[in-house]
């Protein structure tokens, strides 16, 4: 979340720099000794005419010269007016407009981004936080296409696939999100945001029922991870589904006690709940049953405690044979268990050497963190692809299992992939 504000504080920064800075230097254009001439000459067109009208016996010779002294210190007055000009165009008046244009652009940018973005993307409560970099979505269709020709060469490239069953969710077209999702199992069947994701696009696929095979995929998630807050949603929708309003009930509220209590999706399961309790007063002859009230997770770490700092470095011998261009992967994953990042960096290899530092705030998926964990590995690979999976002709180079926490973890990128 730090790192989305940092960047996006650099890219407002440099488009004001673009709008103040060429305005803060710049000077008014001066107009004064154009201005100057055409008042000029319509004073000696009015003296002229004074001329003419006295020479014609038009004008008394007193009136005459009063008409002569207020053409005189009209003179006198244009001639103070310009140079006061003059020196406020000098004094660069464009700087104000500068100052206040810059102002109205960062507020501009920043209230239009939390009018229509998404601030709560990162969120620890969003069950999807900080995946967009690894297995977003795509929106084109000709992003798609590419998405799908990518996948179809490499059918074993995991984050592309959960991109593509993600884009096919998000463009409606359902049954083949599920297809992509049941291919995703296969490959990372361990994961139980993956089995949540494959129960919500088989249950749109089948008619937006959650009988049947979705349910089957959210007990897997939930077997996986309890807590998996996408499960216990879709748990719960299931249980209405059926008529079995307590289950639905003890999954909501399990959920209800992870989110934040004034966010929306508390509100919604708030409204659920209530729904729930009221079904279900009416098959126990209107009294409410009487629940065992939940605990929050226990948390495994404070926060902040399970940051590994460390630096990657590359072997002598690889130095020339890849590209600055090449994209550098340092991420942490698990000792024992899933190999699903638990936390990952992206960088390049120009980069190098790399001081990294990991936490949970880098994890792809809430349930999936350094914390959660009592040993990790930190892995650093060089992709010539870019994609986080490893593939022949890659280097990466892995640490020895460590305890969230540690610090001046030292990792060196030395075998080729094979």
């Amino acid at each position: 979340m730090i790192l989305f504000w940092l960047i996006g504080a650099a890219l407002l920064f440099v488009a004001v720099m673009f709008v103040a800075v060429p305005l803060w230097r710049g000077r008014a254009v001066n107009n004064v000794v154009e201005r100057n001439a055409a008042n000029l000459q319509i004073l000696r067109d009015q003296s002229a005419e004074l001329d003419t009208d006295l020479k014609n016996d038009l004008l008394a010779p007193e009136l005459y010269e009063q008409g002569k002294r207020e053409l005189e210190s009209r003179v006198l007055d244009e001639v103070a007016g310009s140079e006061q000009a003059a020196t406020e165009t000098a004094a660069r008046p464009f700087r104000a407009l500068a100052v206040g244009l810059s102002a109205l652009l960062v507020m501009l940018s920043v209230g239009v981004y939390l009018a229509v973005g998404t601030p709560d993307a990162f969120s620890p409560a969003n069950p999807h936080a900080g995946v967009s970099a690894m297995g977003g979505s795509v929106r084109t269709d000709t992003a798609l296409a590419e998405l799908e020709q990518k996948v179809k060469a490499n059918p074993d490239d995991a984050t592309s696939l959960l991109m593509l069953a993600r884009s096919y969710m998000d463009a409606e077209r359902y049954a083949e999100s599920a297809r992509g999702y049941a291919e995703l199992v296969k490959r990372v069947p361990n994961e139980a945001w993956v089995w949540a994701d494959y129960a919500d696009a088989a249950a749109m696929a089948q008619g937006q029922t959650l009988r049947g095979k979705p349910t089957e995929f959210i007990n897997q998630a939930l077997a996986l991870d309890p807590n998996n807050m996408k499960g216990l949603a879709l748990a719960g929708s299931a249980a209405m589904e059926r008529g079995d309003f307590a289950v639905a009930i003890q999954h909501w509220e399990k959920l209800r006690v992870q989110l934040p209590p004034d966010s929306e999706d508390a509100r919604a399961i708030e409204g659920g709940l209530a729904e729930a309790r009221q079904l279900l007063s009416h098959i126990k002859g209107g009294k409410a049953p009487m629940l065992e009230p939940i605990a929050p997770p226990a948390q495994t770490a404070a926060a902040g405690k399970e940051r590994i700092t460390g630096k990657v470095t590359l072997d002598p011998s690889l130095k020339g044979k890849f590209s600055p261009d090449d994209t550098v992967f340092v991420l942490a994953r698990a000792a024992q268990g899933p190999k699903m990042p638990l936390a990952i960096l992206r960088k390049q290899v120009r980069d190098l050497p790399i001081t990294f530092e990991l936490d949970d705030s880098m994890a792809m998926a809430p349930q999936m963190t350094l914390s959660a964990f009592d040993q990790v590995v930190v892995v650093a690979r060089i992709s010539k692809s870019g994609t986080a999976m490893p593939q022949a002709g890659d280097a990466e180079g892995l640490s020895q299992p460590l305890r969230p926490g540690s610090k001046n973890v030292n990792v060196k990128i030395g075998a080729i992939v094979q």
